[in-house]
């Protein structure tokens, strides 16, 4: 999420059913926990910075794992060559199994901007709120019998340039995932990626990326209409954001970037020390976390 140009904004999708599923009868509205996703975000940060290959960055995974025990998690390390060296580098995949064949994949990455690693820099939005926002979709999927696809939750790893934003030094966990999923044949079987980015800003405003699948944008806005959150949604228009759905998008599997790339006036928080939690809202995660929950519905029902 490096290089940006303006667009020209898009045209509001109507309220389409409001709160009703394909039968007609209303949908009960999703659940989910902002302010103990807040909470999650708290404890991630508390380790400090966690660029890859340090040990902050090691705990953070193992408070990942912690969360999901009992879960099905499929652990996805590697080795990463980069400007820095061969770096380890390490997805978390937690699956909630559907009854439909399919796979809706929820992303979000959980490093911190390894050039500020020495900064105190320890990306509460950048990073932590989408770890965090991940943990609670798991405690709202866990244990229930999902009717629609099955849904995988992808903590991400090696968002961030190791040096500076490039094709070959960005998104190294979803380069590696991309590209070992197109062998085993996963890819053929995803159904949508939704990442979430930047997404815990007390002033939320998410863009609408150009680069995302209309389609799959116009389905997540029409979700956030259905729960009344439509004004924190698509008012602006991005171009040419880099981020984890980059490598699935190339792929040809239905992809859009939740990211709200003003942090600040002027966006002045992001990669800066300020990037703390007293700027998120637990608010702001409920919404976005409600809006992705409703999205999955939709996603069933198509």
């Amino acid at each position: 999420m490096k290089t940006i140009s303006n667009g020209v904004a898009a045209g509001l999708i109507s309220w389409c059913a409001l709160f009703a599923g394909a039968s007609g009868k209303a949908a009960p509205a999703p659940s989910f926990n902002g302010a103990r996703a807040l909470q999650y975000v708290r404890e991630i940060v508390a380790f400090g910075p966690r660029p890859i290959g340090s040990a902050n960055h090691k705990k953070v995974e193992n408070y990942i794992f912690a969360h999901l025990k009992g879960d099905e998690v499929e652990d996805d390390p590697f080795t990463a060559s980069s400007p820095a060296g061969e770096l380890p580098v390490r997805n978390i995949i937690a699956k909630f199994p559907g009854t439909k064949d399919g796979i809706i994949v929820i992303a979000g990455h959980y490093d911190t901007n390894y050039p500020l690693r020495d900064t105190g820099y320890v990306g509460a939005n950048d990073g932590g709120s989408s770890a965090a926002l991940l943990l609670e979709l798991a405690n709202q999927l866990r244990g229930k019998k999902r009717e629609g696809y099955s849904v995988w939750l992808l903590w991400t790893d090696g968002e961030e340039a190791v040096k500076a934003w490039t094709a070959t030094d960005s998104v190294y966990g979803a380069r590696h995932l991309a590209e070992k999923w197109q062998k085993d044949g996963t890819i053929k079987k995803l159904k949508a990626f939704l990442l979430v980015d930047m997404i815990g800003d007390a002033d939320l405003n998410v863009d609408r990326d150009e680069g995302s699948t209309p389609w799959l944008e116009d389905l997540v806005h029409q979700a956030a209409t259905q729960l009344g959150y439509q004004s924190h949604f698509f008012g602006r228009t991005i171009g040419g954001v880099g981020d984890d759905y980059t490598p699935f998008l190339q792929l040809g599997v239905p992809s859009v970037d939740l990211i709200d790339f003003d942090y600040g006036y002027g966006n002045v928080f992001w990669h800066t020390p300020q990037d703390t939690v007293d700027k998120l809202s637990p608010k702001s995660l409920e919404i976005v976390g409600s809006v992705v929950l409703e999205t999955v519905r939709l996603l069933d029902e198509k």
